[in-house]
């Protein structure tokens, strides 16, 4: 998924292709589009947990793998903070809406080479989950942080389709998932871990929360995963799990008032850094 979808900043995966390459390339027609819908999705609940933590006038922010940067704008626009950097490794979308107090950097977090900061907050919407190494992902932002600053993650977890009925919907679900992990190594079956993450990277005040958006025909939700299938049809087919007729069924199911089904959803796990002596 992506910042719900965002194009993370990240490393290679275990299977050879990142994010944003092979699959969900953001030159692609509406890419931009499909993100924007997973925004309308999950921006108002990031929001309320971002602010709840604090985020207001004075805070510098860095918001890594930011997407169309819908959320760093909100930062600036209704939580005031002062500046947000938002980092991506490729900016295109970014670069569509100049802001006061938004700095746009094309750059790739995993890399030694980055140095920023130290942020009051630190926020990573749909990026770990892309990632070979979640872990290294959070050592590497918490040194980002000033000390007080938090540090926010947050990423798609699945808690339906292995034990839901058998549909069109839920064997599409299972043959999404298992096919961005063999094309570009997104794994949510660790997500559920990374709060522990957290905590080992010396973070106090660990907590987390999960979104289940409601999948209702025509909603910024349903829209994202119709356009999210589309986009990985090949990989999708590519699992057995399903075939062209079968998706075909799965996005008719989804846009079907009588039918009823789960969302992944989005976990958001959140730590703080120690305070200076």
């Amino acid at each position: 998924m992506a910042d719900t979808g965002t194009p993370p900043a990240g490393a290679g995966s275990p299977a050879g292709g990142r994010y944003g390459e092979q699959v969900f390339r953001p030159d692609r027609g509406g890419e931009g589009d499909r993100i924007d819908l997973g925004a309308l999705t999950y921006d108002d609940t990031t929001m309320a947990r971002l602010r709840a933590l604090g985020a207001g006038p004075g805070w510098s922010c860095l918001d890594v793998g930011a997407g169309t940067g819908t959320v760093a704008r909100r930062l600036l626009a209704e939580a005031g903070v002062a500046e947000v950097v938002a980092v991506d490794r490729d900016v295109r979308f970014l670069a569509e809406h100049p802001t006061a107090g938004l700095t746009v950097l094309q750059a790739d977090v995993t890399t030694a080479g980055f140095t920023a900061g130290p942020f009051q907050l630190v926020h990573a919407r749909f990026v770990l989950m892309h990632l070979p190494s979640p872990r290294s992902m959070v050592a590497r932002l918490s040194e980002l942080l000033a000390p007080g600053g938090v540090l926010v993650i947050s990423d798609a977890v699945d808690l339906t389709t292995d034990s839901a009925p058998p549909t069109p919907y839920t064997r599409a679900m299972r043959a999404m998932w298992q096919g961005l992990r063999h094309t570009i190594g997104t794994d949510v079956t660790q997500v559920p871990h990374h709060p522990e993450l957290l905590r080992d990277a010396g973070l106090e005040g660990v907590a987390a929360e999960i979104h289940v958006p409601p999948l209702l025909p025509g909603s910024p939700i349903s829209r994202f995963w119709a356009d999210t299938w589309e986009r990985a049809r090949d990989a999708m087919v590519g699992t057995g799990i399903v075939d062209d007729d079968g998706l075909d069924e799965a996005l008719r199911h989804l846009a079907a008032s009588d039918r009823t089904g789960l969302s992944p959803g989005m976990l958001t796990a959140w730590g703080r850094k120690p305070a200076a002596p």
